[in-house]
Order: structure tokens, then sequence, then C-alpha cells
């Protein structure tokens, strides 16, 4: 039995909490943080779950193993750090940090005391992408040609009439470090490594913030292949994600959690999956089953002494990327990457 405490109480948090709710036999939530009274109220009240507002206590109790950081993004260095120096592991809500140097460094930190750092990508344990990972290391789509990555959602007036919210100062970027990263870190985890990117970013008339909306570029792969990022919040009503992967063999298209799979000569094959998901105006309208694998993946790894599939360092990528896209929108050139060891 694990002993977790879950850092921030916000909008994060439903997921998580149904997530451990299926999880009680093998993990008892402590208390639940926030430095808001409000928010702990709530989370009591609809959980059920004992809160506190003492973290410097929390992080003491040597009787909890593990923590659970849900926080805004800027916050997520300093409480990593201190979670792992009080003997914790750490599984922390996405994005690792701000840019992808300040990434690599909480990374490396944690690592230096012992203790596991896990990132909540979830997007990894979805069933078809499961399947669709199996085939790619298979060769069953041959040798990749072409990945087409499309996140077209929507955000709504409601979501951004929050104080800050789209803003560098709250959020630490728009929707690629907010809304894309779970599909672009799928994208990376399952065709690998790019090497060199050229990329448009801008704000679009929608909205009065200082983050991008908007997001497109051209990739080359590290195995050859070129793909193509298309991704807004500004897409009414919002659209499923879509990952398209072309091989010498056939294609795959993973939509929202759908998997379509056409090799030639061989009938084609449907897993079905919900369409549905955080691409419409309420961002938390998605099942919380990739969660719980997550989740119960992570304690595995503890139990297990090994690394957990979605690692703080296997998170890295997504923000070299990230960062590479940012630039290259900014210089108005292409920006040349080097595996995760850019910056």
């Amino acid at each position: 039995m694990h002993r977790i405490v879950v850092i921030g109480l916000g909008m994060a948090v439903k997921p998580h909490a149904l997530a451990l709710r299926d999880l009680q036999a093998r993990v008892a939530v402590a208390a639940g943080y926030s430095p808001s009274a409000e928010r702990r109220q709530n989370f009591a009240a609809t959980w059920g779950l004992p809160v506190s507002g003492d973290l410097d206590a929390l992080l003491a109790d040597r009787s909890i193993d593990t923590a659970l950081i849900l926080t805004p993004p800027w916050a997520h260095g300093e409480l990593a750090k201190r979670c792992a120096a009080s003997g914790k592991h750490v599984l922390l809500e996405k994005p690792v940090d701000v840019t992808y140097r300040d990434a690599r460094a909480l990374v490396e930190q944690v690592e230096a005391t012992g203790k596991h750092l896990g990132v909540v990508f979830q997007f990894r344990f979805r069933p078809g992408a499961l399947i669709l990972r199996g085939l790619i290391a298979g060769k069953a789509l041959g040798e990749l040609i072409s990945v087409s990555t499309s996140i077209r959602w929507w955000r709504g007036p409601e979501y951004y009439a929050q104080p800050g919210r789209g803003m560098r100062a709250r959020d630490g970027g728009g929707v690629l470090l907010t809304q894309a990263i779970h599909t672009l870190d799928l994208m990376l985890s399952l065709a690998g490594p790019v090497d060199r990117v050229a990329a448009q970013c801008r704000t679009s008339a929608l909205r009065s913030m200082d983050t991008e909306d908007v997001a497109c570029a051209v990739l080359n792969f590290r195995n050859g292949a070129v793909g193509v990022v298309d991704t807004t919040t500004a897409a009414y009503p919002g659209y499923p994600e879509r990952i398209d992967f072309a091989g010498t063999k056939g294609t795959a298209v993973l939509e929202g959690e759908r998997l379509t799979i056409k090799i030639r000569g061989e009938p084609v094959q449907i897993v079905e999956g919900s369409l549905a998901g955080g691409s419409g105006a309420d961002p938390m309208a998605f099942s919380h089953e990739p969660h719980r694998k997550l989740i119960e993946d992570f304690l595995d790894a503890i139990t297990e002494n090994r690394e957990p599939q979605v690692s703080g360092r296997s998170a890295l990528p997504v923000h070299s990327l990230i960062d590479a896209m940012l630039e290259s929108s900014q210089i108005s050139a292409p920006v040349e990457l080097s595996g995760t060891e850019r910056g």
C-alpha cells in the first residue's frame, strides 16, 4: 500500500481522483493540499478525502512515499525538487516545466535523489496507442514515410475568462505547451525523435493574450520520415486530435481513441474508441482510464524499482520540440534539434 499526497486541487484533479479511487486497494490518499481553503473544501466535499493546508508537515511525513503534483507549470520545479528531497517519488502533471532547459534540469535533479519521476502523458496509455506502438515496432506498417498530426481544438470565451488564462505568467505557454503537448508527446513516442523543424506560431484575433493559439510546423524525423503539425484552440466547435502514419506497407490513423489500420493485402482493422475528449468547450470531457493505467504503472515502477513507462527523461523530447517550434517561428527559419540534448 502506497500513501500519496495530491498537491494542487484545481481543474486537473478530477481524472486523477477518479483513478486513485479505482486504485484504492493499492494507494491511499494521505491528503490533498492547496494554499486555497476554498479548493481544499471543494476537494474534501467532492471526493471525501482528507485535506491539509500545511505542505511542510506533509513533506515531513515519512509515511507518505509519493507526491502527485497538479499545480500550474511555474510551480513544478520547486515542488518536485522539494518532494524528492524529502524522500518522495514524484508524479508530475504535464508539462515538466515551462522550457526545455528547466525541464531537463528538473529531471536531472530528481534523478540525483534516487527517486522516481513520472509525467502525466496519459495519451500513451490509450488502447489504440498501445496497439499502434506494437505495430510500428514490429514494422507492420513497413518503414515510416510520413506523419501528419492535427490538433484542432476549441476553447471558448468562458475558458479564457479565468484570470491569466492564456498568459505566459500563469500558463507558461499557449496551445503547444498547454493543449497540444499530449498529442505531440504521443507522436514522438511512436514515430521517434525529430532532427529539424520549421514552424509558424500566431495568436489569433479571437483572444487578447501573449501566447500562441495557432501553430503549424514541418518536421524532419531522424528515421527519414517527414511530417506536419497543425494545432490550434480556435477551431470551433473542436475536433478529435488525429495522427496519421504512412508507411511502405500501409497506414494507421489514430483519431481520438479510435485506431484504423489499413495494410495492403489485409482486411481493414478498426479498434473502436471514443472520439470525444478535451477537444471542445469542456477540457475535462474524457475518460479517466488512461490516467488509471499511467498511475498504476508508476506504482509498479516504485514496487519493482524500475523506470516508469512515462519517465521524466522520456518526456523531454516534446519540450525540445515545442521550444524549437517557438524559436523557429520567432526567427523565421528552420531550427536543428539534437535529440533531447537541446538547449
